[in-house]
């Protein structure tokens, strides 16, 4: 069970866990409301603190938001890394895994996700957040060049490129299909199908299949 169904906080915090206990209510508050639907004082609330004790330890609501996307990006890097598997037993078959973790990870940790890809935190003026972002990306950089390994030099398409499509790709069916808060559209098939075969279809086109 992800924190984003933990409720321990509405209980007060306790041995001096404050920091803690405020990232909790703001991870539960985010699956539950959204990156927008919840105030600093809300937070407070529900980690049973007073309104100005959060302030103790970040400067506003959205560096709260900002260490629980780090959190998550973090723990989005580790998932997707074992589910590449160094690119065993051939890239293709890791990159399928790969997705599947991608929209797994979506459904099953809504309120990291909405935190990492909807709460609207620039990473780039958070060291330390844009390092786990980048870190998190990094695993699908190398299952772009482990496909793009597959052509001669001169035929490789950027790997940048590629890893830039199927992460948007990824994203794309993640949001719109394979949500955890019940917002999620209906399909005919599976979200993890649907983005199997949009990733081979694209791949098919640069020659990498």
């Amino acid at each position: 069970m992800g924190w984003g169904h933990h409720h321990r906080g509405r209980r007060g915090y306790h041995h001096g866990d404050l920091r803690e206990a405020l990232i909790a209510a703001a991870l539960s508050l985010i699956a539950e409301r959204g990156p927008f639907g919840f105030s600093f004082v809300d937070a407070a609330r529900w980690a049973g603190v007073s309104p100005a004790a959060p302030y103790r330890h970040f400067r506003d609501r959205e560096a709260l938001i900002a260490e629980v996307a780090r959190r998550g990006f973090e723990k989005f890097a580790i998932v997707l890394s074992s589910a590449w598997g160094r690119g065993e037993p051939d890239s293709l078959a890791a990159l399928t895994r790969l997705g599947k973790a991608f929209l797994a990870f979506a459904r099953e940790e809504h309120g990291y996700y909405a935190a990492m890809f909807e709460a609207g935190v620039a990473a780039a003026t958070d060291p330390a957040l844009e390092a786990a972002a980048q870190s998190a990306f990094a695993v699908l950089r190398q299952a772009a060049d482990a496909l793009a390994a597959k052509l001669p030099p001169d035929k490789r398409p950027p790997a940048l490129m590629t890893a830039l499509h199927i992460w948007a790709m990824s994203h794309g069916i993640a949001s719109l299909f394979a949500r955890g808060d019940g917002g999620e559209r209906t399909l005919p098939m599976t979200p993890d199908d649907l983005l199997e075969a949009g990733v081979l279809v694209y791949l098919h086109g640069l020659g990498l299949t």
